[in-house]
């Protein structure tokens, strides 16, 4: 295990990315397709992050579980409808200051970085063509291959996969899902302002970000204090 790496873990949607409209516009036409009222968006951003088997019985708890799979297959579909349509860039835009952010923490000696995301493995491919992140991110976990946030999985397999441990790592987030999974890692949580969770459900992060801009040096304080 190395000493000197720091791994800097993103998650996407809501940190990132701004896809609420696609997130929701794509949960309105499953339920649609079902028959069911669709859910309200503050319903609906607050299951942002879970993996879709986990939030369809969240959103529809009434409904039966050949519904739920339904749910999923059919946000699936629209969402990716939804994508084609307008193209992974303009769907989900990267938050102000997201990019410079990357490039300047990517260009860091010893630093690496990675995103842990309730997205498909498809679905982040798509994103990071989309923005032109190719060779931004040396560990990306996803919910093809992990049990849904909170568990600590994904965590647990950047820090293996860089060969780090939760002192030289440090988890970025909107939501008390990225927050939790981070606690139970071990891994420090910074938390944003911006996303899709109110403030008040982020009450375990070592630092709250109002702009991307402060991240930079927000991380450097927090490994000085490590040593």
């Amino acid at each position: 295990m190395s000493t000197d790496l720091r791994l800097v873990v993103f998650d996407v949607d809501g940190t990132l990315v701004d896809s609420q409209a696609d997130i929701a516009g794509a949960m309105r036409l499953a339920f649609e397709a079902e028959g069911l009222a669709s859910p309200a968006l503050p319903e609906i951003l607050g299951i942002v992050g879970l993996s879709l088997d986990v939030a369809m019985p969240v959103l529809a708890p009434d409904a039966a579980p050949a519904t739920h799979t339904r749910l999923v297959q059919g946000y699936k579909d629209a969402y990716m409808s939804l994508r084609a349509q307008a193209g992974a860039a303009a769907s989900s835009p990267l938050y102000p200051g997201a990019m410079a952010c990357l490039k300047t923490l990517h260009a860091q000696p010893n630093t690496i970085l990675g995103v842990a995301t309730g997205k498909s493995k498809r679905g982040l491919d798509k994103l990071i063509e989309a923005h032109g992140l190719d060779g931004m991110f040396d560990t990306q976990q996803v919910a093809d291959f992990h049990p849904s946030k909170p568990h600590p999985a994904m965590l647990k397999a950047a820090m293996d996969e860089i060969g780090v441990g939760s002192a030289q790592t440090v988890m970025i987030g909107d939501t008390s899902f990225d927050m939790e999974m981070a606690t139970a890692a071990r891994v420090p949580f910074i938390g944003v302002r911006w996303g899709y969770h109110s403030v008040d459900r982020l009450h375990l992060s070592t630092a709250l970000l109002e702009d991307f801009a402060e991240l930079p040096d927000v991380l450097a304080q927090h490994w000085r204090a490590q040593t």
